[in-house]
């Protein structure tokens, strides 16, 4: 959370969550709905935040703070957004 507050401190943050496992689905494009996705598959989204940066690069340099970084093999993604 210091993370967080960090990035809060500056007036960027805007939102984020933790995504469970539990109750989740997966919708696939033959419409079948099966259980899932779970902890244990090789590559898993555990949680996002939304942040209000200038550049891509200025987004980047809030994520090499990250505490995911901590666990060896761990990525932060960082993309944009679409504004509508």
């Amino acid at each position: 959370m210091d993370w967080i507050g960090g990035i809060a401190a500056q007036n960027k943050f805007k939102s984020g969550t933790g995504l469970p496992f539990a109750d989740a689905r997966v919708v696939k494009s033959n419409k079948v709905v099966t259980n899932g996705p779970f902890g244990d598959i090789k590559e898993t989204i555990g949680g996002f935040i939304i942040v209000k940066a200038e550049s891509v690069e200025e987004a980047v340099e809030f994520a090499k703070g990250s505490p995911v970084l901590q666990g060896e093999g761990n990525t932060v993604e960082v993309r944009r957004i679409e504004r509508h």
